[in-house]
């Protein structure tokens, strides 16, 4: 025995593990000829002259085409062997770019078989030049590339299939955003009202909803909010909420009333695993028949404050401190205000969709728009109407792009001057 513990006798192991057979084997493997790796290889190879004309073809190629070597040598030509397309590929670009770089790699053609069935291929082909530097001719070789095709064709079915789903998820979404949109708002004899919703993403359903509605003879509730996240959960809380608002409103329409049963309804139906909330401004509109005008409660669950636009000019926030999200507690503390829309006042309802906007995105994506500067945005344009202040708002969103990330909705109403007072 070896000190290796290998057997060295004939037809024992080696120390590589193989036999002595089959090392003898596998050398002879190796030793096969150039002549026989050319014919043999797993691509084809072809040799023409300059001129194109076929001078050599290995067995492989031959066999992918159903030639005989007698079919192809001395009088055919490469471009002979390709597609009508192939060949004028070929004349227009190929070649000239092989004569004038000397090689051509990794191009995609087709070839022609003796039964007329088409072959994909990759070609690579080098222009061989003789010790004084002058090219003699032109070696190609040439893969299968059959499965790539197969492949390739495979992904561009699939990445059709993928827009098509994409484009109906996309009219899905749409169709059902607006469903959860009043088609129109009430018409308020003596009041202006203008709304609007910016989708920041085809894809989702955002959660931002509004509406304005009568209730009792000259009385009208108007609510806006927005419900945490997107996509169909979100489209579920948003639905519960607008059709709670409506029923609470007509049962009881006190703001205050409104919001709690509101609370207590998410609160119930979202407390596992997956709680949802909603921030919401709840308001009631009273005209104010002595001195003309709007007397306006509002009560906030957790939402930003609304926007108060004087006729003369005095644009300022309306403080509803303290007001908790709807749905999170048993007991939700609900923040109230009330302000009296003098002619030419306009009131103002938006989701944070707009304040929370990046500015310039991509080159400061933390710089948000913020609070401030939907004040200072306001102030520059009272005294206005409810369809001035939302078109301004809806070419502001336009400037920030991508840059806004969440839906948008606004809501304005606006009491309008006596005729007498527009002209003077």
């Amino acid at each position: 025995m070896s000190p290796s513990g290998d057997k060295e006798e004939g037809g024992g192991k080696t120390r590589n593990g193989r036999s002595a057979d089959d090392r003898a084997q596998f050398s002879a493997l190796l030793e096969d000829s150039a002549e026989d790796l050319y014919e043999h290889a797993p691509c084809g190879y072809l040799s023409t002259l300059l001129d194109g004309r076929i001078a050599k073809v290995n067995t492989t190629l031959l066999n992918w085409l159903g030639y005989e070597r007698d079919d192809l040598l001395g009088g055919r030509y490469f471009s002979d062997l390709l597609t009508v397309g192939g060949r004028l590929y070929h004349e227009t670009h190929f070649a000239p770019l092989l004569r004038m770089q000397g090689e051509v790699s990794g191009i995609a053609l087709e070839l022609k078989a003796a039964d007329g069935s088409r072959l994909p291929v990759l070609v690579t082909s080098t222009v061989r030049t003789g010790s004084d530097g002058q090219p003699l001719l032109i070696r190609t070789t040439l893969f299968d590339a059959r499965d790539r095709r197969a492949y390739e064709t495979e992904l561009l079915r699939a990445r059709k299939e993928a827009d098509l789903e994409r484009e109906r998820l996309q009219r899905l979404a749409t169709t059902l955003q607006k469903t959860l949109l009043p088609p129109t708002l009430a018409n308020v004899p003596g009041l202006d009202v203008s709304a609007y919703y910016h989708i920041a993403s085809a894809d989702e359903v955002g959660g931002d909803f509004y509406d304005l509605f009568p209730l009792a003879e000259g009385t009208w509730g108007l609510f806006l909010g927005d419900v945490c996240g997107k996509g169909a959960a979100a489209a579920a809380v948003t639905s519960l909420t607008r059709y709670t608002l409506r029923a609470a409103a007509v049962y009881n329409p006190d703001p205050v009333a409104v919001l709690r049963n509101l609370n207590t309804v998410l609160n119930h139906e979202y407390n596992g695993a997956d709680p949802r909330f909603c921030t919401v401004l709840f308001g009631l509109l009273t005209p104010d028949h002595e001195q003309g005008g709007f007397h306006v409660t509002l009560a906030s669950g957790g939402h930003p404050p609304a926007l108060l636009m004087r006729a003369d000019g005095t644009t300022d926030y309306l403080p509803t401190p303290g007001g908790q999200l709807i749905g999170v507690l048993a007991d939700a503390h609900i923040a109230t205000t009330a302000v009296r829309l003098a002619p030419g006042d306009t009131l103002l309802l938006h989701t944070d969709g707009l304040t929370e906007a990046h500015v310039n995105a991509g080159v400061d994506s933390e710089n948000r728009y913020g609070d401030d500067a939907l004040l200072d945005f306001a102030r520059t344009r009272a005294p206005t109407t409810a369809s001035d202040i939302v078109d301004a708002i809806r070419d502001l969103l336009d400037t920030f792009g991508s840059g806004v990330d969440d839906d948008t909705a606004v809501l304005a109403i606006h009491v309008p001057r006596p005729p007498s007072d527009e002209h003077q």
